[in-house]
């Protein structure tokens, strides 16, 4: 099996924790674009992003919406004992899980693990003037994480209801402060529809109603895909070579409709994120397996790129896809992918992306790196000296790919 040999020690960066973002602007659009288009670096005002997109380019947004995944119970004792819900086991598709209306498995992390024994820890909600007694059950170890059943006692309400009353907001890790009341808004983009992430695509954060309606009177068109962002994203490579680096997997939905859509685009397609990056790429690959061995069935593999045929052309693979899709019926593919994107990746399906600034030595950088190639350092000291704000709450960035 082919794996690139690269090492994350060559992407990274200083970024002090005074240019972290700690929140958002007072409004979405205020914040600063960086543009990158060729040789060529400028800045603009993020509202202004339709007159720097190419013309009649397709934007492709993540409709995803951030669940409000961090509970926080209390032992008989006093001690607090938070639990980090992953994604779910039990019934392990996102959507059947939240309309459980009884009881649903999870993969978690938990906090404060080892002061958690075996009793279950219970909370009393109240949704609608009902109190509702939820309970965690803790079970055993599943991977790096643990299996938690929870259940409750009124089955007029779904998990889905049950963990936005009692749950909070996944801010992200590096912001280091509790979350707060202005999360609950900002920590979410103005598009998210179908819920299941626990960190937000945030290169979607910027838009606004007034921005999309904009880019739609300007004739640009907007599709949407849903890919459920995990804690992965926030993973580090902690290996020295890229090769020996398990990148996480991550649940997506394509509609039929929208395969048929990029089959017909014959304009730029421009990526808001690098969610909607990973799920157009692993659609095009899913269309390479195919047309190449038939299998599916376990989703794309993160060396998958690097293995299978490139022969095939993005209107061969999306075909393929699309014939796959009638023939069995699907309104939509509901799919899974662990590819990682690296220097020396060949881009199938974008030719630009709408990205904000990401953490040294993480799979998100390496991922700007195959887009820029070595101009990614040149880029983030201009932005680092330009004052751009940086990670989920900060700045924004056009990024062409030169044909």
């Amino acid at each position: 099996m082919i794996k690139p040999e690269i090492h994350i020690a060559d992407y990274t960066y200083h970024l002090p924790d005074e240019r972290i973002a700690k929140y958002p602007l007072a409004q979405r659009d205020q914040s600063k674009l960086l543009v990158c288009k060729g040789n060529d670096l400028t800045q603009a005002a993020f509202g202004n992003i339709e007159s720097e997109l190419p013309k009649h380019s397709m934007l492709v947004f993540n409709n995803t919406k951030v669940i409000r995944a961090r509970l926080k119970l209390k032992k008989a004792t006093g001690a607090e004992i938070e639990i980090f819900c992953l994604e779910p086991i039990i019934p392990s598709e996102v959507q059947l899980a939240f309309e459980t209306t009884t009881q649903t498995t999870w993969k978690c992390i938990i906090g404060n693990a080892r002061k958690w024994k075996s009793d279950p820890l219970t909370k009393m909600i109240q949704i609608a003037g009902d109190e509702i007694i939820v309970s965690a059950q803790k079970g055993e170890p599943y991977g790096d994480a643990y299996l938690v059943t929870f259940s409750w006692d009124n089955p007029n309400y779904t998990f889905a209801e049950i963990i936005e009353q009692m749950g909070l907001t996944p801010i992200p890790p590096y912001l280091n402060r509790e979350t707060e009341d202005v999360d609950k808004e900002r920590y979410q983009t103005v598009y998210s529809q179908h819920k299941g992430s626990v960190a937000a695509p945030t290169a979607g954060l910027h838009f606004t109603k007034d921005i999309l309606n904009n880019l739609q009177q300007k004739g640009h068109p907007l599709l949407n895909v849903t890919l459920h962002v995990g804690a992965g994203t926030f993973k580090p490579v902690k290996t020295k070579k890229i090769a020996d680096h398990d990148m996480h997997t991550e649940h997506f939905v394509i509609e039929t409709e929208a395969v048929r859509r990029l089959i017909t685009n014959e304009n730029p397609t421009i990526a808001v994120g690098t969610t909607s990056v990973r799920t157009l790429e692993s659609i095009y690959w899913y269309g390479v397996r195919l047309l190449s061995d038939k299998s599916v069935k376990d989703g794309i593999n993160q060396w998958d790129p690097y293995n299978l045929p490139t022969t095939f052309n993005k209107r061969q693979a999306l075909d393929a896809l699309l014939k796959y899709m009638e023939r069995n019926n699907l309104a939509q593919l509901a799919g899974k992918t662990s590819i990682i994107i690296v220097s020396g990746y060949q881009f199938k399906m974008i030719n630009g992306l709408v990205t904000n600034f990401h953490q040294p030595q993480s799979t998100l950088l390496l991922l700007i790196g195959a887009i820029l190639g070595p101009k990614w350092k040149e880029i983030y000291q201009y932005a680092l000296d330009n004052d751009f704000r940086f990670l989920s709450y900060g700045d924004s960035s056009l990024l062409m790919i030169n044909d």
